[in-house]
């Protein structure tokens, strides 16, 4: 009975897991094999041969053998049961009695006849407790690994949500170079044709200008052309005509002559040298002045889903109401903020920030591992730095009053990482305002926060477009 036993469990096991199969396939070399086992060994090797003799197989996903499958099932059962049958056995001494004692210090159950002395010094208590012991501790490991699971879960839903924020990310931000570029070109298109233009201006003007100088030219060509035809005509004549008429022919030929020899007009031709010389240069020139430099460009990846940027990612406001965004680490969840997109860890840096009337918020800069999940208050102590407007009042990082002379439109941040400087100026006259003092030890990011009082308004708070140097 053994050895049948044996030998059909070595017909109904599986060469690659050495497993009694689990939905079995054929291929047409009769050898057999678990479907994912085959599956997962071709994808390694990178081929679709049988993994014994070698032979291509002839198709890339061979269907399941149900007949094969069933008694594979049934030989599964059948060792199960009598794995637990042996269980049971072991249980069960030679008096026949199921335990009713467990030994917590061998974690095992033993028979209060014949074992009960061995275990004297030992910690025993009823099997029904220690089961019901056991199970709670059970329940707590399966809790433990429902937690796990549902973490892993929330983060896959993440990843799933960045992967769709991700997608309309690409096609909005396409769209918006397409834009700029499309704007680039348009002012490109009409600095061509205002330069193509200027040139067939002057071409014009020159060749009118040629055009009435040789008409000019020619009147005299034709005027001397007529006297010389009457001085030939007077070298013609006898002596007594001659005489009688030839002094008003020399009268007229010497006043002709007498006049100055023509001159060509300076600067006739194109001026091609102001129309080719540097011209690259004085386009992008004239293009500077119409573009703008942002010394800071807000980072959507770290806003708060109650803010919204501008398309050139200049300016934010606080809508009213909330985007679906995805969690991702770097953004901004407790609070109505968001950062610069570069950060800074030496030198000396300077921006300007337009607040305008905007009733409610926080300017200045922030550590890398500032929290941006949780609460944490505006102040040194969590990593920010800042100057604060709210309920019309200005403060600092430790809620003290900070006094002005005027009502702040724009607020000039300068930052000197080397000697640990955070401070805040009225551009308007370089007023200073407020000075934190601090020893920096990681990257700082430019901070920006948007009160809830308002929300309800479109004002903006945003870069000035003019790049400040220290």
């Amino acid at each position: 009975m053994a050895e049948k036993n044996a030998l059909l469990e070595r017909y109904l096991s599986c060469h690659v897991c050495s497993e009694t199969f689990r939905d079995p396939v054929s291929l047409s070399c009769s050898h057999k094999f678990c479907s994912s086992c085959l599956q997962q060994f071709w994808e390694q090797a990178k081929n679709k041969n049988c993994p014994i003799c070698k032979r291509k197989s002839s198709k890339d996903y061979p269907g399941v053998d149900y007949a094969l499958k069933e008694l594979a099932d049934w030989f599964a059962g059948r060792q199960q049961e009598t794995e637990e049958r042996e269980r049971k056995m072991e249980l069960v001494c030679k008096h026949q009695e199921e335990p009713k004692l467990f030994c917590e210090d061998e974690d095992r159950a033993v028979c209060p006849v014949c074992e009960f002395s061995l275990h004297h010094t030992h910690k025993v208590v009823p099997v029904e407790q220690a089961v019901s012991d056991l199970k709670e501790q059970l329940k707590s490991d399966l809790k433990s690994l429902q937690d796990k699971r549902d973490k892993y879960k929330q983060v896959e839903k993440t990843y799933n949500d960045m992967i769709q924020h991700s997608k309309k990310q690409l096609l909005s931000t396409e769209q918006q170079i397409r834009a700029e570029f499309n704007k680039i070109q348009q002012f490109l298109k009409e600095e061509e044709e205002s330069r193509l233009a200027a040139l067939r201006e002057e071409e014009e003007q020159k060749g009118k200008t040629i055009s009435r100088e040789m008409k000019r030219i020619e009147e005299q060509i034709s005027s001397l052309s007529d006297s010389i035809c009457a001085v030939e005509e007077e070298l013609h004549k006898h002596n007594v005509p001659f005489l009688s008429s030839y002094k008003a022919t020399q009268t007229r030929a010497r006043a002709q002559s007498s006049l100055s020899d023509p001159q060509l007009l300076s600067g006739a031709l194109i001026d091609v040298a102001k129309h080719l010389g540097n011209l690259s240069f004085r386009v992008w020139k004239n293009m500077k002045d119409k573009v703008h430099f942002s010394p800071v460009i807000l980072d959507p990846n770290t806003a708060s889903g109650w803010l919204y940027l501008s398309d050139d990612l200049t300016s934010v406001r606080r809508g009213d109401t909330k985007q679906q965004l995805p969690d991702n680490t770097e953004r901004n969840t407790e609070y109505s903020t968001v950062l610069g997109s570069e950060s800074f860890s030496s030198g000396k840096h300077s921006w300007e920030v337009e607040v305008g009337d905007h009733p409610d918020w926080n300017v200045g800069l922030v550590k890398e591992s500032v929290d941006r999940k949780g609460k944490c208050l505006a102040s040194p102590k969590y990593g920010i730095w800042c100057l604060m407007y709210h309920s019309g009042k200005y403060t600092d990082g430790s809620g003290e009053t900070v006094t002005v002379k005027k009502s702040l439109q724009r607020i000039r941040v300068q930052l000197d990482y080397d000697r640990g400087e955070v401070s805040f100026y009225d551009p308007e006259d370089m007023t200073h305002i407020y000075t934190y003092r601090e020893t920096f030890t990681e990257k700082l990011f430019p901070y920006f926060s948007v009160g809830e009082s308002g929300h309800a308004k479109t004002t903006e708070i945003k870069m000035c477009p003019t790049e400040i140097s220290l």
